[in-house]
C-alpha cells in the first residue's frame, strides 16, 4: 500500500515518523521539522489514518509491510523510525521483520506487549466517536460537544475532532477509517508478532504518567531488543511528545545524534 507522507527535510540519514492511533502525520509537525535539521524525516499516515488509503486488514504485519514498501520504493538502505503508542508497535515489528533495514529504533510510550483493558483502552473513544450522527454536525464544536458524555478529557476530544474534514458537498467524515478501526481494535491490542530479536539500540520513552510501559513489560522488552533503554519524562502522560515537546525532542536527537557517532 502507498502511504501518504510528507518530507520535511532531505539532509542526513532518514528517519521515519508514526503516528498513533486516531493520529496522522500532521501531530508531528513541530517535532519533524525541529529533527529535519539534522535529519532527513518523512512522516507518514498510517493504513486508514490520514489521508493514506483505507484497508479492510487492520494489523501490525499489514502496517509494518507498509513502511517496508516505504523504504523499498526509495531505495533506503537503513532507516531510523520512531513511532508512538500504535505506531510504535508498527516501528518494532518492522524491526523484528527486517532488521537490516532499521538502524535504530525509538518507540514512545508503548511496549511489545498485549494490552488488557485496565492498559489504553480505548472503548470510550470508539463509543463517542459511533454515537455522531455526522449528517448533523455544522461543526468541529458540535462534535466536540458530542463526545463530552463519553470523554472527560477536552484535549483528546479535540484531538479527535481535528479528523472531521469535510467531503465534496461539504458534509463532515472522518479522515480515519473508524468502522474498521473498530472492528479491529482488538487486533491492535495484541503484542507484537515475536518473528525474530532486534539487537540494535532501542529508545523506550516513558511518560511518567502513564501505565503503557510498566516494569512487568521490561522481560518481554528485553528479550526482543536486548539493546534497548528506558528514559521516563517526568510530569507527562501517555501523550508524551505532546506534552513534554522540547524534553522529548532532547530525547530523540541525543540518541540519534550518537548512533550517528558524534559526541
Amino acid at each position: 500500500m502507498e502511504l501518504n507522507y510528507k518530507q520535511y527535510s532531505d539532509d542526513g540519514r532518514p528517519l521515519l515518523i508514526l503516528h498513533g492511533l486516531f493520529g496522522n502525520l500532521k501531530n508531528w509537525n513541530w517535532h519533524a521539522r525541529e529533527l529535519g535539521k539534522e535529519f532527513s524525516v518523512y512522516a507518514l499516515d498510517l493504513r486508514n489514518h490520514g489521508e493514506s488509503p483505507h484497508s479492510p486488514t487492520m494489523d501490525y504485519e499489514a502496517m509494518a509491510a507498509d513502511v517496508l514498501e516505504f523504504i523499498e520504493t526509495r531505495k533506503f538502505a537503513e532507516v531510523n523510525v520512531l513511532g508512538h503508542s500504535m505506531g510504535g508497535k508498527v516501528a518494532m515489528q518492522l524491526a523484528l521483520a527486517n532488521p537490516e533495514r532499521v538502524s535504530r529504533l525509538l518507540a514512545a510510550d508503548i511496549a511489545p506487549v498485549a494490552y488488557s483493558e485496565e492498559r489504553g483502552d480505548h472503548e470510550n473513544v470508539f463509543s463517542g466517536l459511533l454515537s455522531i450522527d455526522l449528517a448533523s454536525v455544522q461543526s468541529r464544536s458540535d462534535a466536540e460537544s458530542a463526545l463530552a458524555s463519553h470523554i472527560d478529557e477536552p484535549t483528546v476530544r479535540q484531538f479527535l475532532v481535528s479528523n472531521l474534514v469535510r467531503d465534496e458537498q461539504g458534509a463532515y467524515r472522518w479522515r480515519f477509517n473508524l468502522p474498521v478501526l473498530h472492528e479491529n481494535y482488538e487486533r491492535l491490542r495484541e503484542g507484537v508478532g515475536e518473528v525474530s530479536v532486534f539487537d540494535k539500540p532501542v529508545l523506550f520513552i516513558k511518560g511518567a504518567g502513564s501505565n503503557y510501559i510498566k516494569e512487568e513489560d521490561w522481560p518481554a522488552i528485553q528479550r526482543l531488543f536486548p539493546r534497548a533503554r528506558v528514559k521516563t519524562v517526568m510530569g507527562a502522560g501517555h501523550w508524551v511528545h505532546a506534552e513534554k515537546p522540547q524534553v522529548f525532542y532532547k530525547l530523540v536527537r541525543d540518541f540519534l545524534i550518537y548512533e550517528e557517532g558524534e559526541p
